[in-house]
């Protein structure tokens, strides 16, 4: 599959040292995170493994677009700095969206300017990364967005 390269410094805060003897504990900690990050996505068939700064994320979504949210809301978290995709999809396969990192200034209007040529699409971008966003004005640099085509 791939690896998904992240800003270890950016995101939410749950995980403890990332030493071997967290490992274990780290990874339960970010099942938890998926599962309450992705409301209304069945995250069950999904196993995550903390290696160090890396997560590996296997197991099997229903479409592209979970399998990708399921992707950045591993990443988007402090310490993590890759996430290893072995997760397979067992719906339709459909082209995969961009991603994008958030700058030091941004807005998703701003991001939706860059990649669409028009600043009234940042909706398109905050319903493609619900429910992990919850507020269009609440997105951080360093974080890592889904944006469809």
């Amino acid at each position: 599959m791939s690896l998904f390269s992240f800003l270890k410094d950016a995101g939410e805060k749950i995980l403890d040292a990332l030493t071997p003897d967290k490992a274990e504990a780290n990874s339960a900690a970010l099942t938890k995170h998926v599962q309450e990050a992705l409301t209304g996505i069945d995250t069950s068939k999904i196993q995550v493994k903390v290696e160090g700064e890396k997560v590996i994320a296997t197991g099997e979504a229903a479409s592209q677009e979970e399998k990708e949210k399921i992707l950045l809301a591993l990443g988007n978290v402090a310490g993590v700095s890759g996430v290893d995709d072995q997760i397979t999809v067992t719906g339709p396969v459909v082209v995969a969206a961009e991603f994008v990192e958030v700058k030091a200034g941004d807005t998703l209007s701003a991001i939706s300017l860059r990649v669409y040529g028009n600043a009234n699409q940042y909706q398109k971008i905050f319903e493609a990364n619900k429910p992990m966003l919850k507020d269009v004005n609440k997105i951080y640099p360093g974080q890592k967005l889904r944006i469809p085509k």
